[in-house]
């Protein structure tokens, strides 16, 4: 569920859902879809503190990638979104009550801001919104795959189940094969909130699955499984709002699992950005490659390989032929990834700034530093994740 300060907008959709896709009336648009908390001037959230996203953008910005938001459809009224960033056109929906759809495309993509603290991860995306539910608790899987078809007919190379389906179908599996043969990335979220549960097309083989966590780094959501790639936050967000009317708005705090795909489709967005030669499947096995890895450096079934790491994942070097998703995501003990060396920040003097290309040049030539076995079984190293320099 969706945990938000103040009125339930989830409740208050699910009463006049009706027929999908249909327009929402404009009374109970005024009394029961979501509305802003407020702008968001406060300290910088955890979770975009984990990403921080600043630090990528002199690597990557997430330009030219269009990231497919499926669900509720996105407020464009919102004005921490860029005049053209939402693509408009068939099959894509500007509105947004129940407000889901307007959260997870502003962890993506919302534009930095004077006036707020909060932005998304990948402001150089351009957001595609598709709505196939009105309402929390996901909708009907047949729908969904017409959705996937419809963001895969507009050439979206990241695909984002913002709010995935409870039941299984073979439409949907046969709208994510064709997805990603059309070379889409599909993200979904292991939002299941019952034991044994799955969500469609999170469990589908392909799909890049996200667990939730919180600030503590304890998996939030019941949904487990071998299919689990990676984790990502999920409860006491701060995001962009439906319902603002053209301002820059916010609701916080939110707690849905199922946000935290959002965050990995941002990150998504920045790797193809900067290595726009790699497959999905690539892309999957760096994301996975570089994840902070939990006490036990193995995966586990709700947080998958471990929690993503934004810079490593866009900056690291890593050897051709490395295992990636399709067996455990593990190297040998005397393989390092080498991430690029952090750029300057904005305001650093000029010379700093050649140093810091310099750097970054150096450490992508480096690529991948193999020890002598004699020096790591010396100092009884292990590879418990890979980790940024």
């Amino acid at each position: 569920m969706v945990g938000i300060a103040g009125k339930s907008a989830v409740a208050g959709c699910a009463a006049f859902m009706g027929t999908l896709g249909a327009p929402v009336p404009a009374t109970a648009v005024a009394e029961q879809c979501a509305n802003p908390t407020g702008t968001y001037t406060a300290a910088v959230s955890w979770g975009q503190r984990l990403i921080d996203p600043a630090r990528i953008w002199p690597l990557s910005r997430g330009t030219g990638q269009l990231v497919a938001v499926i669900g509720t459809g996105v407020d464009g009224g919102n004005g921490q979104f860029a005049p053209g960033q939402l693509v408009g056109g068939q099959g894509t929906e500007a509105q947004d009550c129940d407000g889901r759809g307007t959260i997870a495309a502003g962890i993506v993509g919302a534009q930095p801001d004077p006036s707020t603290t909060f932005t998304g991860i990948a402001p150089g995306a351009r957001i595609l919104p598709i709505r196939y539910t009105q309402a929390n608790g996901g909708g009907d899987p047949g729908q969904l795959a017409s959705a996937i078809d419809a963001a895969s007919d507009r050439d979206a190379g990241i695909i984002l189940i913002a709010v995935p389906a409870a039941t299984d179908d073979p439409a949907l599996t046969g709208a994510v094969s064709r997805a990603r043969e059309k070379g889409a990335l599909i993200v979904s979220p292991a939002s299941g909130t019952q034991q044994g549960a799955s969500s469609f097309p999170t469990a589908t083989p392909g799909v890049l699955a996200v667990g939730s966590a919180n600030q503590a780094g304890e998996a939030v959501q019941a949904e487990s499984g071998s299919y689990v790639g990676l984790s990502a936050p999920g409860a006491e967000l701060v995001s962009t709002s439906a319902g603002a009317g053209g301002t820059v708005a916010h609701r916080w705090p939110v707690s849905d699992p199922g946000l935290a795909a959002a965050y990995v489709a941002g990150v998504a967005a920045l790797v193809r950005a900067y290595h726009p030669e790699l497959s999905p499947e690539q892309v999957v096995a760096r994301l996975t490659l570089t994840a902070h890895r939990g006490p036990s450096g193995g995966h586990d079934p709700r947080r998958g390989w471990g929690s993503v790491d934004a810079y490593a994942a866009v900056s690291a070097s890593i050897p051709a032929g490395t295992p990636g998703p399709g067996g455990p995501p593990q190297v040998g003990p005397d393989t390092v990834v080498v991430p690029a060396a952090a750029p300057v920040r904005p305001g650093t003097d000029k010379v700093s700034g050649v140093v810091a290309i310099v750097g970054v040049a150096l450490a992508a030539a480096a690529g991948v530093v193999v020890a002598a076995a004699r020096r790591g079984k010396r100092r009884g190293w292990k590879p418990s994740r890979f980790r940024a320099s």
